[in-house]
């Protein structure tokens, strides 16, 4: 499938934001389909909005943390092989600044919780997707670039 044959196909543009507080790497567990799965905060970009929005928003949602993106730590595809969809996550750095507990948490979101490296390296299983541990890995080896290399412009 391709546009050049008419047909018009594009992946779900997702964000992902790594928040770092004490050694501890915040992620969610959520509830997807039927299964207690790992993620950090995560979601759907959504129309006029710029990807640092986006990321911001969505940490807050799915955590009620507010956060300040540092930095840029990359760009991901990925296919599910369960279904065929095709995602670009954009990943971001960022340093928690208030938390709001009285803050409701995104439908299927359980709960947010802070791990170590090692703990969430522990529970690979339990990922939403590999995305989630190579973006943690990548962070963790000091993939930083700024975040100026991404542009909005509208």
């Amino acid at each position: 499938m391709n546009y050049r044959s008419g047909r018009f196909w594009q992946p779900d543009v997702t964000v992902a934001t790594v928040v770092v507080r004490d050694g501890r790497l915040l992620v969610v567990e959520e509830q997807v389909q039927g299964a207690l799965v790992l993620n950090q905060p995560a979601g759907h970009l959504e129309p006029d909005e710029s990807l640092l929005e986006a990321a911001r928003r969505e940490t807050l949602e799915e955590t009620g943390w507010e956060v300040e993106l540092t930095a840029f730590i990359g760009a991901y595809q990925w296919a599910s092989p369960a279904d065929g969809k095709h995602f670009l996550r954009m990943a971001f750095a960022a340093e928690p600044l208030r938390h709001d507990p009285d803050l409701p948490l995104d439908e299927g979101i359980v709960r947010a919780l802070w791990l170590t490296p090692g703990e969430l390296a522990a529970e690979s299983a339990r990922h939403r997707s590999p995305l989630v541990w190579k973006v943690a890995e990548d962070f963790l080896a000091g993939r930083r670039l700024p975040l100026n290399a991404l542009n909005h412009v509208g």
